[in-house]
């Protein structure tokens, strides 16, 4: 209608006329466009600054920061404005459940899963990532790097977690060679903390810490080139606090796992610092990152 009308053919009348349309349908313009404009604006500065986020979770970031949208609106923003983050391979769905009964998580510290995750820096060598969650809330208890990591080094980390954080009822493991020491079984059971070993090679099994690794490596280690172990450590605390804090998850209500979490446990208040004494056996200082 409006190309008939602007290269002089016809009136807004004879155009309407000609392809069946009210003129109503001429003069209307689309009501909220300062809305989408706005919108749009906020998916790009999201998308620049964590650019593995899909639209789901962005539409709940937008929520948060008082936009009344729904999905459907985003995803429709997202592809027009070619935000769609790239297609990731399809996971094998694994059939079968354990033979083993798996302990669900019914509160925030009743149930912790650790793993290691590997990585390099520039020169090569090795960047070895210890993660300790909290299954019931996802929220991160430990993140603890190093070139290597002994027995001795995992209690060390989960002795400076647990002073920061409380005392879990069991952790969940794999049986990594670092996870099946009789140092930390023995640690364990002298701090009343129960252990539940998965099957070997059954990482479903274990799904919330191995969920939390794939999405530090997709969101963080998949984009980072790390020089030194310094600047690791850095970056990996920085995005740590971002997916504590600020990243939401749909399996918990669209909340951010601080937010579940301070539900029932009070988070560290301040920084302390710990002498290996008695049982406890607490390695060196500790420092508690928000």
């Amino acid at each position: 209608m409006k190309h008939l009308v602007e290269i002089g053919h016809c009136s807004v009348q004879m155009a309407c006329k000609i392809l069946k349309l009210n003129r109503a349908t001429f003069y209307y313009t689309p009501k909220g466009s300062d809305f989408e404009r706005r919108l749009i604006k906020e998916l790009h500065a999201l998308s620049k600054q964590y650019p593995r986020w899909g639209y789901l979770q962005m539409t709940r970031q937008l929520r948060r920061r008082g936009f009344r949208v729904n999905k459907k609106r985003i995803q429709r923003l997202w592809r027009l404005e070619g935000l769609k983050v790239p297609v990731k391979q399809v996971k094998r769905k694994r059939t079968g459940d354990p033979t083993a009964p798996r302990q669900a998580a019914l509160y925030p510290n009743h149930v912790w899963s650790w793993d290691f995750v590997f990585d390099r820096t520039e020169d090569g060598r090795t960047l070895k990532i210890l993660n300790i969650v909290d299954e019931y809330s996802r929220y991160s208890v430990c993140m603890e790097l190093g070139r290597s990591f002994t027995g001795k080094d995992v209690v060390a980390a989960l002795g400076r977690a647990m002073l920061a954080y409380g005392i879990p009822g069991c952790i969940r493991s794999d049986n990594g060679s670092e996870f099946i020491s009789a140092h930390i079984k023995d640690w364990l059971v002298e701090n009343a903390v129960g252990i539940y070993y998965i099957e070997p090679g059954s990482p479903w099994q274990n799904p919330y810490v191995e969920s939390f690794n794939a999405t530090m490596r997709d969101e963080c280690l998949n984009r980072e080139l790390f020089e030194t172990l310094l600047e690791a450590k850095v970056v990996l605390t920085d995005w740590r606090q971002v997916y504590n804090q600020e990243r939401t998850h749909g399996s918990i209500n669209a909340q951010t796992p601080t937010e579940v979490y301070e539900e029932y446990v009070p988070q560290a208040r301040s920084v302390v610092t710990q002498q290996p004494t008695g049982n406890a056996n607490f390695y060196g200082k500790t420092q508690i990152l928000h």
